[in-house]
């Protein structure tokens, strides 16, 4: 456990290092994750909103509201050691012309297998929009997002695959209600049968 810390020390250390980091370690911004050798569940997100740098918690926002209810957890349980949060970038990268701009490829490339092996007791990681579902799911990524979703058990039992909970993704709920009706419960159901 203790090992543990000090190999996530280093890594949170050469994050603040890396030049490609500089703009936000000057600011005093770390990385923001939520990573423990004792989570069961995993989320891999896009990355975190400017709402969520100011507090420097993750999914701290509406987004963070939505996926709690739709997880069927309470917010201690989701910030408990029981579950781990690790977007495909961990810095705000920066408002673009329709939301935020895309997470910065090199942050899951050279940090995400190191910070994995930091966590051996993961049995359900939770693919949030297709930003991780691309980078995880490769090849086997049906041909879009909404496709990849609705054929979310063929990537069970390692990976549920969902819709980024954030209130610009309304529409796309609303047209797709298949989404809350049959995706959802089944999320709950295998939350609650993972963390026991």
């Amino acid at each position: 456990m203790m090992e543990k810390n000090i190999k996530l020390d280093k890594i949170i250390k050469k994050l603040k290092e890396d030049p490609r980091n500089k703009s936000y370690t000057e600011r005093g911004i770390p990385p923001i994750f939520q990573i423990s050798p004792k989570a069961r569940i995993l989320i891999v997100g896009q990355a975190p909103g400017k709402k969520v740098e100011d507090s420097l918690i993750p999914f701290n926002d509406k987004s963070g509201e939505k996926l709690i209810q739709w997880m069927g957890i309470d917010r201690d349980t989701f910030y408990s050691e029981k579950i781990a949060i690790m977007p495909m970038d961990f810095y705000f990268p920066g408002k673009g012309k329709t939301g935020d701009l895309p997470p910065r490829s090199f942050i899951a490339k050279e940090y995400h297998k190191e910070i994995l092996a930091l966590m051996p007791k993961v049995s359900l990681t939770i693919l949030i929009g297709a930003y991780s579902m691309k980078y995880y799911l490769g090849s086997k990524m049906g041909k879009n997002l909404t496709e990849t979703v609705k054929n979310y058990r063929e990537y069970l039992p390692d990976y549920f695959t969902i819709v980024h909970p954030s209130p610009l993704n309304f529409f796309w709920q609303r047209k797709n209600p298949w989404f809350e009706e049959e995706v959802v419960p089944e999320l709950q159901r295998r939350v609650k049968e993972v963390l026991g």
